[in-house]
């Protein structure tokens, strides 16, 4: 697989039905308990693989500390917390670097392993498909929120849950369903990561607006001003790929996200199986549009 798309990962292939996944994320604290950082960094590393339809199966460190004003104590906690999200994924760290930094950083570069004919491209949605999320939005303003300590501790612990959800679950049901295309909702947020989708398959994503799920107490804290400049920045560069709404309505779906839940497409009938299956198996997913052939916008909002 080539460099021309966008895709998650890197595909390398090593046999007739074998190929190596590769993808390395490094994040900033998001939280201020170091082991919970450790988790979120680690499994929002893991989610390149998973979106991608691959089981991990190796991963390594890679940490940057400031020695001279921090507790080497905070590290341990941090490759604690993220050992045990890979102990979760049934993932072996094999290694790993740490450098001398002034700013706290950690993440992981993981290889995964996949049969080169059931890879889950973000390029390959078609029209008539039903799109799909798997963990509601709005992790980079309760960050926010956190760091500027204007937090309720109800939302922030909802918050810490969902980015401490691997989706390794998600990902699984998702292949077994056929899904058409698949990608993980973060940096760029949920526009842009469906922009992506949208323009690399040539089809325009109808959003029901209305569907898409944010978790609950991110809209007052836009109205408290917490939004976080990349929130901003990702509005400013793909607000021209949108049509059908604007402005505020529309942050949480422009906010950048750590450790997000997957975006999915299916046929029609495969988008049902997966639902049904979901909730029988007490995973989130919800249905927020469908995928149309292009004109106008790659995402219209009804």
């Amino acid at each position: 697989m080539g460099v021309e798309g966008a895709e998650d990962a890197g595909i390398y292939r090593i046999g007739e039905d074998l190929a190596l996944v590769e993808t390395t994320d490094i994040i900033t604290p998001l939280v201020d308990d170091p082991f919970t950082f450790g988790r979120i960094a680690a499994a929002n590393a893991l989610s390149d693989v998973y979106a991608m339809g691959g089981r991990p199966v190796t991963a390594m460190n890679l940490a940057f500390f400031p020695a001279c004003s921090l507790p080497t104590s905070v590290l341990a906690a941090i490759l604690a917390g993220g050992s045990a999200a890979l102990k979760e994924a049934g993932t072996c760290l094999v290694g790993g670097h740490t450098v001398d930094d002034n700013e706290l950083k950690f993440g992981l570069a993981v290889t995964g392993l996949i049969d080169p004919a059931r890879v889950v491209r973000n390029c390959t949605a078609r029209p008539g498909d039903l799109i799909v999320i798997t963990k509601p939005l709005g992790t980079g303003i309760i960050s926010t929120a956190i760091k500027a300590e204007m937090i309720e501790p109800e939302v922030e612990a909802v918050a810490t849950r969902w980015m401490t959800t691997l989706n390794a679950k998600a990902a699984d049901l998702m292949v077994a369903c056929r899904a058409t295309a698949a990608t993980d909702v973060t940096g760029f947020g949920f526009i842009g990561h469906a922009c992506e989708m949208a323009l690399g398959a040539k089809v325009s994503f109808k959003i029901e607006l209305a569907r898409v799920p944010v978790i609950p107490g991110v809209p007052a804290l836009i109205n408290d001003g917490l939004v976080p400049a990349g929130c901003y920045r990702n509005r400013q560069h793909y607000e021209p790929h949108v049509s059908g709404n604007s402005g505020d309505p529309l942050l949480p779906l422009f906010d950048p996200q750590t450790s997000g839940g997957l975006l999915i497409t299916f046929a029609p009938d495969d988008a049902r199986t997966f639902l049904s299956r979901a909730g029988k198996e007490g995973l989130f997913a919800a249905c927020i549009g469908e995928v149309e052939s292009a004109g106008g916008t790659p995402i219209v909002f009804i």
